[in-house]
């Protein structure tokens, strides 16, 4: 009798342990940025982790780049980062997977000079101080400006300063001109003046977006989770696609996302309506995960190796791409 007592406590106790640990692989840190997107309105409803059942420790990044080598650590599990910090972590052989099209950032990032500085257009940047955070797709696009305008990038002083650092040594006076994305850039607007943006540089072949990324391995023992994700991010954009008129500074919306970007709710409105979000039939079309991603990974890299930021181009960025997740969502 005692026997069997043991024998069933033995029992309980085993699946115990085993409902505790699989309690604990439920369980992922996700990077995010301090971009105005709609996503965060699904941050701050927690209703990821209702229907995952998921503990989801949101952590923010001051930068693409960061958030790359906090995956790169084993940190965190999936984050957002740029197509520039992507194809960075896909060149050095990190094993990631873009699997959605966060924003096409098309006009959200800019570059912007100090009202006085002396600067009026690329050519008189020469040994001035200019900031951006490095690896991020602002960073990359800086580079772009620089090479189209003929200048060394060692003739300009560029530091790497992440965006609320950007905002500060602004508004001391410390930098001439950065390049960044708000709500850095509506602070640093309001004293300067714009020489480009990111949409000028997409329309000279040099596109960006901002993407999700996750770890291969963890992504292969978590799909139901990402398959919510990215259900639930879709229904965030197309609530914004349809009701962008409501989206004012007081709305619940928009004070969600300033809560968790930190930024100003007055302007948040005007700072999301500079991106474009893919729907879920967009974003497996070739413009996006069924071949554009993968080609501007591709082009990012090959630009990336000539200034020296990587050291190999791969022959395919498409193994660093997959659109599983989101044909998932749609069939389901």
């Amino acid at each position: 009798m005692q026997g069997n007592t043991l024998s069933r406590w033995l029992a309980a106790a085993l699946l115990a342990a085993s409902q505790v640990a699989f309690a604990q692989t439920k369980e992922v840190t996700f990077a995010y940025q301090d971009m105005l997107v709609p996503f965060r309105t699904v941050i701050d409803s927690g209703e990821l982790e209702k229907t995952t059942g998921y503990k989801i420790n949101w952590r923010q990044f001051g930068g693409g780049g960061d958030v790359i080598r906090a995956m790169s650590s084993g940190d965190v599990q999936l984050g957002e980062a740029g197509s520039s910090p992507i194809a960075a972590a896909a060149s050095q052989g990190q094993d990631v997977r873009l699997f959605w099209i966060l924003d096409d950032i098309a006009n959200a990032e800019a570059f912007v000079v100090r009202n006085g500085s002396g600067i009026n257009t690329w050519k008189d940047l020469k040994g001035h101080k200019i900031a951006t955070p490095f690896v991020s797709t602002s960073h990359y696009q800086l580079l772009v400006g620089l090479k189209q305008a003929g200048i060394n990038p060692r003739d300009v002083n560029i530091v790497n300063l992440r965006p609320q650092e950007i905002a500060a040594a602004w508004e001391r006076g410390d930098i001439d001109g950065a390049f960044v994305w708000d709500p850095a850039l509506a602070r640093i607007k309001k004293t300067g003046k714009v020489l480009g943006t990111s949409a000028d540089f997409g329309q000279a072949g040099y596109p960006t977006f901002d993407g999700l990324v996750v770890n291969a391995k963890w992504a292969a023992d978590n799909e139901a989770f990402l398959v919510a994700l990215v259900k639930a991010i879709a229904r965030a954009d197309d609530t914004y696609r349809k009701d962008a008129a409501q989206w004012t500074a007081d709305s619940g919306p928009v004070r969600a996302v300033a809560k968790w970007s930190k930024a100003d709710p007055k302007d948040v409105p005007a700072a999301i309506a500079l991106y474009r979000f893919p729907t879920l039939r967009q974003q497996i079309s070739p413009a996006w995960l069924d071949g554009g991603a993968a080609k501007a990974l591709g082009d990012t890299a090959q630009f990336l190796k000539e200034q020296g930021r990587v050291q190999e181009v791969k022959p395919d960025y498409a193994a660093f791409v997959t659109d599983a997740y989101v044909r998932k969502a749609l069939a389901r």
